[in-house]
């Protein structure tokens, strides 16, 4: 009888994780292995977020993966934008869709801890923490890591993944084997996380049912409710904002001026310290292609597709990446079986070859909305235009659900591939904006024809032609 189908993954985050639950129901051996300490015994990584917003295709790959229950009762619903004004009086909610869709904020190392459970109550599943990857020789299936006490460990399998996150070692290996375009771009913003406690009755000091933004033309704060009744509130700005915040002073200055209602919230005290203590994260965007190599390697995640965060997407894309691939090994494999017959090379490389020509273009899409995102979040959510563009586009997607489907609803509430909703969306802001020049033009002859109006009722006679060369004279 043959060995089955192995697989190294390199990665136990949110998608590494998800990916052996995936492979280890197809009958694979997996072995996954973590550069960080087991996240069940210890804290989370200094630096990254505490809690996400997970939609529907994030919610559709646990589903697939049969590991939905144990996330599903711990998420926090959240019905849509709550803005801040300015001076801290006025509030404003902007519901996320028309029919009560909902983001949800869910805590990232609950929901990794999950997962990881979920993957290790696998028989074919061994979880191996502290094991950095050093280097990957592809054609021979083998990846070398290097344990905290220097001794190196030699892992072989038939496929080696690679959800290894932004700074991905195993691309980097991957780089070397393939001619990979590549493109890593900074923006000139950073973020820095704080908590804003519960109130003293022991609730929720905000309404827990929205996500807070603060939009601030250039830079914006905002907050996801937690578990236990606080909040974790991320403000994002300019790296020469952080670097002009040198004292508590100044600092309590700043938001004073900008978010008054939040400073109380929060606590100048643990304001400061918060502000002072937590590292200032950089924001990065990561587009590369291809994902694999011939049959023996892919990239998922981060590792191929890093995103801004603003549209809340970067965790819900991963673990969907999960769920396209088993789409197609399942097209190319029939449906996973605890005993399923092990594939030939030959189909592997196929499966692998069509997840990059299918997945590339609409990850893309994807990275390219987010940064779009933070433009509308930080400034356009407060104009006038957007939101009555917003509402007429809410109204036609009352009356045409399945024909208008607003960008934000398509992204979020759908699994309509990212690369599909950013041309639909295109194409509606185009007539969007057709009829905007249309409406203006009428408002003008609207208005021309009134003062033609007027004009010849208080000069019978005087046309603006004459009074045009009266004026030139002049």
């Amino acid at each position: 009888m043959d060995e089955p189908f192995s697989v190294i993954i390199v990665g136990g985050g949110l998608v590494g994780s998800l990916a052996a639950v995936f492979f280890a129901k197809r009958g694979w051996n997996v072995q996954l292995y973590e550069r960080r300490s087991d996240p069940r015994k210890g804290q989370s990584e200094s630096g990254r977020s505490i809690n996400l917003a997970l939609s529907v295709r994030g919610i559709s790959a646990l589903a697939a993966a049969g590991v939905e229950e144990g996330i599903v009762k711990t998420l926090l619903p959240m019905k849509g934008r709550m803005i801040h004004s300015k001076n801290g009086q006025g509030l404003m909610s902007q519901p996320y869709g028309i029919f009560g869709e909902c983001i949800n904020s869910v805590d990232r190392m609950m929901m990794n801890q999950h997962l990881l459970e979920s993957a290790e109550k696998l028989p074919n599943v061994k979880l191996h923490f502290e094991h950095d990857l050093m280097r990957c020789d592809f054609d021979a299936g083998e990846a070398i890591f290097v344990k905290t006490d220097g001794t190196h460990v030699k892992a072989k399998g038939d496929l080696i993944v690679g959800a290894d996150g932004a700074y991905s070692r195993t691309r980097q290996q991957l780089m070397r084997k393939v001619r990979m375009d590549y493109q890593q771009s900074y923006i000139d913003h950073a973020y820095v996380e704080l908590t804003m406690p519960p109130a003293k009755d022991g609730g929720f000091a905000m309404a827990p049912d929205h996500l807070h933004i603060w939009p601030r033309q250039t830079f914006m704060m905002i907050a996801l409710p937690n578990l236990d009744k606080s909040f974790t509130v991320t403000l994002f700005m300019p790296w020469s904002k952080f670097e002009s915040i040198g004292t508590p002073e100044e600092l309590l200055h700043f938001f004073d001026t900008m978010f008054p209602d939040a400073v109380e919230l929060i606590g100048r005290d643990q304001l400061v310290e918060l502000y002072f203590q937590n590292p200032k994260g950089s924001l990065m965007s990561v587009k590369c292609k291809p994902y694999h190599y011939t049959h023996r390697a892919l990239i998922i995640g981060d590792a191929a597709h890093a995103m801004v965060p603003f549209y809340g997407q970067g965790m819900n894309c991963g673990m969907e990446d999960c769920l396209v691939f088993e789409e197609i090994l399942t097209k190319h494999l029939g449906p996973a079986l605890p005993h399923s017959p092990r594939p030939n090379k030959q189909v592997i490389a196929a499966a692998l070859t069509e997840y990059t020509a299918i997945r590339n273009r609409d990850v893309e899409a994807m990275c390219d909305l987010a940064m779009y995102n933070y433009v509308e979040m930080r400034s356009s959510v407060t104009r006038r235009g957007y939101l009555i563009r917003k509402a007429v586009e809410g109204w036609l997607h009352w009356l045409m659900p399945q024909r208008v489907i607003p960008l934000y609803t398509m992204v979020s509430f759908t699994r309509i591939p990212y690369s599909d909703a950013l041309r639909r969306w295109r194409r509606r802001t185009w007539w969007f904006d057709v009829l905007e020049d249309v409406a203006k033009v009428v408002v003008i002859g609207a208005a021309t024809s009134v003062g033609v109006l007027a004009l010849n009722r208080v000069a019978p006679g005087l046309s603006f032609s004459k009074l045009a060369r009266i004026a030139g004279r002049r």
